[in-house]
């Protein structure tokens, strides 16, 4: 039997939708330590899924992908863990990845998480999720040539997962990541958001791309508290985060709030509606926590960056 246990990921922006130099997407990401995805699978005549309702379909498909395409029997998949999908953490590429790498392993087919994304349709738009299952850590991608349209990964599953620039050991400071009780854009409504916001100005992208060079990564490679967070604030007002925290008030809301009650940096993962605060604050989580609780509802955390990939082991069967 095989076991899959992946990170999630925050999103942390999209970089050039503008496309004057003949790319598009480039993202800048982060792996975590929680939530996660868990699965067992094993060999079996056919192909079955215990353990979810939310992803079972997704499973399905993914599985039969590879399934049909390598010719292999079939597959008994166990979900252990898991967590929502639409709320801005990646849950949809994690659960792909997962499922691609057990049926690798139970019959030998060598598939790396790159191949996994393309059979699977992943990493079309991000590649943020297809590295973070990979490797983890703090990662930068350089996305797409040759992409003419501005579509969400939800829509891109025909365009490989882009190169990845930077991959850096993300520092041990605390996340407190909270997932308010909302649903993020997805499917249709996705869509229409890129296609009514893109193409986006040069201006901003430009500045944008000077605040990740000049600023947060070098803050990550130093291991810069104040700078990091400086530059996820200034994030949160270029480009198509800007416009992703317009159409999310009350992520909006909660991210000035974290602002407010000891977060250095603050911002809104993908469309969110997770929220994440860069802090050395002892009491940030229980501030966030007593800000949910009187409005909307929803969890909150204290996590750390993940440096390291998925884990996929053979473990015993009973």
């Amino acid at each position: 039997m095989i076991e899959v246990v992946t990170p999630s990921r925050l999103h942390i922006t999209l970089i050039d939708l503008s496309g004057s130099l003949g790319r598009i997407d480039g993202s800048v990401g982060l792996a975590l330590d929680f939530p996660s995805v868990k699965i067992k699978a094993r060999e079996d005549a056919q192909l079955s899924v215990s353990g979810s309702t939310t992803f079972e379909k997704r499973i399905k498909r993914a599985a039969s992908a590879i399934m049909t395409q390598h010719e292999v029997g079939g597959v008994a998949i166990e979900v252990v863990d898991e967590y929502p999908a639409h709320v801005g953490l990646g849950s949809g590429t994690q659960v792909a990845l997962a499922v691609g790498s057990a049926i690798s392993e139970l019959y030998g087919l060598r598939l790396t998480p790159t191949a996994i994304a393309r059979l699977t349709g992943r990493g079309g738009t991000s590649g943020i999720g297809v590295a973070a299952y990979a490797r983890g850590g703090f990662i930068i991608d350089g996305g797409h040539k040759g992409k003419t349209q501005f579509l969400p990964s939800s829509a891109s599953g025909k365009y490989e997962p882009p190169p990845i620039l930077a991959r850096h050991d993300f520092p041990d400071w605390t996340i407190v990541l909270a997932v308010p009780d909302l649903h993020g854009a997805s499917d249709e409504c996705e869509i229409d958001i890129f296609r009514q916001q893109c193409p986006l100005p040069l201006t901003e992208v430009q500045e944008l791309c000077h605040v990740l060079l000049m600023e947060m990564l070098p803050a990550v490679v130093e291991q810069d508290i104040e700078s990091f967070g400086h530059s996820i604030d200034r994030v949160q007002t270029l480009g198509f985060k800007r416009r992703e925290l317009e159409l999310q008030p009350f992520c909006a809301g909660l991210v000035q709030f974290m602002r407010e009650n000891g977060a250095l940096g603050a911002g809104m993962s993908s469309f969110g509606p997770a929220v994440y605060g860069i802090t050395e604050s002892k009491g940030l989580q229980a501030a966030v926590q007593r800000y949910l609780y009187d409005t909307i509802g929803g969890e909150v955390h204290a996590v750390r960056a993940r440096n390291s990939g998925a884990y996929v082991r053979e473990v015993s069967s009973g």
